[in-house]
């Protein structure tokens, strides 16, 4: 009696430490069959992960006054405070069940790239916050960098290709913080949605409950152990590589029992190509059976056309 072939819902998970070659095959067949996978020893101190946790923590336990005061009308969501059922995916008229923080880049004064990069803003109730977030901040960059050297290998351009891409990207550190479940009336923490960015660098989804949606429509768990990094290729890039690294479907889904009387946190780090960056589709990955679907656009440009379709600006 013959069987179907179960699909192989294996993700890669890797080490930043490992040969270059081997990371880079194993990171492209995971980006192009997945779009996500498992990084591990990505440089990262975990102590400062552990006060960038505990400050995250903070911030969302302080009075909801407090937060809001926080909030810049107008802005986007880019900087400061979004609160609790603002975003909604595209193609979705429900709010997701979530608050964040935005964190930016740190620009010196003049520097042109402002007109598209507001300035932070930082808590007066957490002295600590900007140094910690601004450290972490680079610390994401830099592991970012590693990754996107990895997959430049994986494509057959130089390792250092994109590093002019992404400097002084218009990268954004998310702090995440889903309430306890209550009365979600059809909504989910996350609603199924795609990342608009280059990649997204993930920290805290050991808890259960991100998902990815595979090419065979199946909703694939993602937990990578704690401390590692869930990586992710965002639409910038799917779109660079004419959808050969695939931005996928993911989702972060209400949980059952004990676990939704819960608070969830986590840190996602939104690694954009800069401003003024033009993206265009790779001649390598353009040939007689995968024709160029996209039009060259700039990143900005690009940006500004998916946050209002999430709800975020006008």
């Amino acid at each position: 009696m013959m069987t179907t072939p179960k699909t192989d819902t294996t993700i890669a998970h890797v080490s930043l430490t490992q040969p270059v070659d081997t990371l880079a095959d194993q990171l492209g067949r995971s980006f192009a069959e997945f779009g996500f996978a498992v990084v591990s020893d990505h440089g990262i101190d975990p102590a400062l992960i552990a006060d960038a946790e505990r400050l995250s923590r903070a911030f969302f336990a302080l009075p909801e006054e407090t937060k809001r005061g926080y909030f810049i009308e107008g802005g986007g969501g880019a900087r400061g405070y979004t609160p609790y059922r603002t975003e909604k995916a595209v193609g979705h008229d429900t709010t997701d069940l979530k608050e964040f923080w935005h964190v930016g880049r740190t620009l010196p004064g003049g520097d042109p790239l402002e007109e598209f990069m507001p300035a932070n803003v930082w808590p007066a109730e957490l002295p600590e916050f900007r140094a910690v977030f601004e450290r972490l901040y680079a610390e994401f960059d830099k592991a970012g960098l590693r990754i996107l050297s990895a997959i430049a290998i994986h494509l057959g351009l130089k390792p250092d290709w994109f590093d002019s891409t992404v400097d002084q990207g218009n990268s954004v550190l998310r702090l995440l913080h889903y309430p306890p479940v209550e009365n979600a009336e059809g909504a989910v923490r996350a609603a199924p949605h795609g990342d608009i960015n280059t990649i997204t660098l993930l920290l805290g989804a050991e808890e259960a409950g991100l998902e990815l949606l595979s090419r065979q429509g199946e909703w694939i768990p993602v937990s990578p152990p704690p401390g590692a990094l869930a990586v992710n290729i965002g639409d910038m890039l799917s779109r660079l590589t004419n959808d050969r690294l695939r931005s996928t479907i993911h989702r972060v889904v209400n949980p059952q029992g004990e676990a939704s009387r819960r608070s969830r946190f986590s840190m996602p780090f939104f690694l954009h190509f800069r401003p003024d960056f033009v993206i265009e589709t790779l001649p390598e990955c353009v040939d007689a059976q995968h024709p160029d679907q996209y039009e060259p656009l700039s990143s900005h440009d690009f940006l500004m056309q998916r946050l209002r379709e999430i709800n975020l600006t006008k």
